[in-house]
C-alpha cells in the first residue's frame, strides 16, 4: 500500500521533532549537570504528585458517595438515594473546581452561589455519611448495649423468681415451725385440742402423734421442695453461663443466643410447674428480642435517630473536606513543566523587571508592580505579567504578597541554564570577532 507524500512528510516532521526533543534533553543534561538532573526529577515528581491527586479525588468521592448513599437509603428509596448521591458528589467536586477559579471581587453573586452550593452539598454528604460511620464506630458499643439489655431482662426475671422462691420456702418453714410448737404443747399436755381430762399429762398422746405425723409429712414436703428448687437453680446457673458465653463468643453468637433463649424458657417452665402447686402468683418471663433484632445494624428514621456522637461526624467531615481540598488544589495549581518556547518567553519577560532583591528566605524576590518611571512612560507590562502568572500557576514562583513574588527552588536551574546559554553565545561571538580580526 503506497503512502501519500503529505502523510510521509508529516511522519518525517514528527520524527524530527521527537528526535530534536530527545537531543535537547540529552544536551541539557550534559550541559546542566547534576543541577539540571535534579530539577528535572523534582519537576517530574511534583507533576506526578499533582496527577496522582486525580485518582485520590475520585476515590475519596467514591468513598464519600458510598457512605452518603448508605445513610440516605434509610430514609428514601435506594435508587432515588443513588441519584441524589451522584448529584451531591458531583456538586462538591465541580464547585471546588469553580471556587479555585473565581475571585470574590470579580463576580460576587457567582462566588456566593458556588460557596452556598458547596456548603449545602458538603453538609448533606457529611450528615448522611454520619450514619454509616456511626454504625462502624459504634458496632461494638451497640452489641454490648443489646447484650446488657438481654442480661438486664433475664436478671430482673431471676430476681423475681428468687423473691417468689424465698417467700414460698419461708412460708413452708413457718408452717413447719408452727407444727413443731404444737407438738411441744401436745407433749406437755397444754395443747388446746387435748380434752380436759387429759390436760397437763406429759407424753406422746394421740394429739401429739397426729401432729407429729403432719409435721413429718410437712418436713418431707419441704425437703422435696428444696431438692426441686435446687434443680431449678441448676437451670438458672446454665442460663447465666449462657449469658456469659454470649458476651464472649462473637463467632458463634447465634448458637449462644439460642442457648440463652432456650435456657430462659426451661427456667420458666420448671419454676412455674413447681410453684403453681402452691397457688402463688407467678412472675411473667421477659420476651427477648429475636436474633435478627439482636444482630441488626442501626436503622435510623425521621422519628428515631441514633444518639449523637462526635467521632463519626468528624470522620465523615474529614472525607468530604479532603475531597474539597484536593479538588480545589487541582484547579488552583495546574500541573506540567515548561516547554522550550515557554522557557524562552519566561526568561525574556523576567528580564524586563527592574526591582530584584534577596529576601529573608534567601530567595530572589521580584516586585511585580510598575515602577514610577514605567508608569510615567505608560509602559505596557502585560507580557511580563503573563510570564509571572504562568510561573505562579506552574509552581516556579511563590507569591509573597500582592506586589511581590519569589523564586521557587526549581526555577533557579532553569534561569542558570538560560544564562549559561547566553554566556556561551557571547563567548562564541567574542571568539569569532577575535578570529576575524586576527585573520
Amino acid at each position: 500500500m503506497a503512502i501519500s507524500p503529505d502523510l510521509s512528510s508529516r511522519l518525517d516532521n514528527n520524527y524530527k521533532k521527537t528526535h530534536a526533543m530527545e537531543n535537547r534533553l540529552i544536551t541539557q543534561l550534559k550541559s546542566g549537570g547534576i543541577g539540571r538532573l535534579i530539577n528535572i526529577v523534582q519537576t517530574l515528581f511534583v507533576s506526578f504528585l499533582r496527577i496522582w491527586s486525580i485518582p485520590i479525588v475520585l476515590l475519596l468521592s467514591l468513598a464519600s458517595g458510598f457512605t452518603t448513599f448508605y445513610g440516605m437509603s434509610y430514609f428514601i428509596t435506594p435508587w432515588i438515594a443513588l441519584i441524589i448521591t451522584v448529584a451531591i458528589q458531583s456538586i462538591i467536586v465541580i464547585c471546588s473546581f469553580e471556587l479555585a477559579g473565581i475571585h470574590l471581587k470579580a463576580n460576587r453573586l457567582r462566588y456566593f452561589s458556588v460557596v452556598v452550593s458547596l456548603i449545602i452539598a458538603f453538609v448533606a454528604s457529611m450528615s448522611f455519611s454520619y450514619f454509616k460511620f456511626y454504625e462502624i464506630s459504634e458496632h461494638d458499643t451497640i452489641r454490648i448495649e443489646r447484650i446488657n439489655e438481654v442480661g438486664n431482662q433475664v436478671d430482673a426475671y431471676l430476681k423475681k423468681l428468687v423473691v417468689v422462691k424465698s417467700s414460698l420456702l419461708a412460708k413452708q418453714k413457718q408452717e413447719l415451725e408452727k407444727l413443731g410448737k404444737e407438738m411441744s404443747l401436745a407433749y406437755f399436755g397444754t395443747h388446746p385440742d387435748i380434752p380436759l381430762q387429759h390436760r397437763n399429762h406429759i407424753g406422746e398422746g394421740p394429739v401429739w402423734k397426729h401432729i407429729n405425723k403432719i409435721h413429718q409429712e410437712k418436713a418431707a414436703q419441704l425437703a422435696t421442695l428444696e431438692q426441686q428448687f435446687s434443680k431449678v437453680d441448676v437451670s438458672i446457673a446454665t442460663l447465666q453461663q449462657g449469658l456469659n458465653q454470649l458476651d464472649q463468643d462473637v463467632i458463634h453468637s447465634e448458637k449462644a443466643y439460642q442457648d440463652v433463649s432456650q435456657g430462659l424458657h426451661k427456667v420458666q417452665l420448671d419454676f412455674n410447674q413447681l410453684a403453681a402447686k402452691f397457688g402463688n402468683e407467678l412472675p411473667t418471663a421477659p420476651v427477648l428480642m429475636t436474633y435478627s433484632q439482636f444482630t441488626e445494624t442501626v436503622k435510623p428514621s425521621v422519628n428515631n435517630l441514633p444518639k449523637f456522637t462526635l467521632f463519626p461526624l468528624i470522620i465523615a467531615g474529614m472525607v468530604d473536606f479532603f475531597t474539597v481540598l484536593l479538588s480545589y488544589r487541582l484547579e488552583f495549581s495546574a500541573p506540567g513543566p515548561l516547554t522550550e518556547q515557554e522557557e524562552e518567553l519566561v526568561f525574556e519577560c523576567l528580564k524586563q523587571f527592574s526591582e530584584f532583591r534577596i529576601n529573608e528566605n534567601d530567595a530572589v524576590e521580584i516586585v511585580i508592580e510598575k515602577t514610577d518611571i514605567e508608569r510615567a512612560r505608560h509602559y505596557v507590562d502585560w507580557p511580563r505579567m503573563f510570564a509571572v502568572g504562568l510561573l505562579l500557576s506552574r509552581g516556579f514562583l511563590r507569591k509573597v504578597d500582592s506586589r511581590r513574588v519569589e523564586f521557587a527552588p526549581n526555577l533557579y536551574p532553569l534561569i542558570a541554564e538560560k544564562m549559561g546559554d547566553k554566556l556561551q553565545k557571547l563567548k562564541a561571538q567574542s571568539a569569532a570577532q577575535q578570529d576575524s580580526r586576527s585573520g
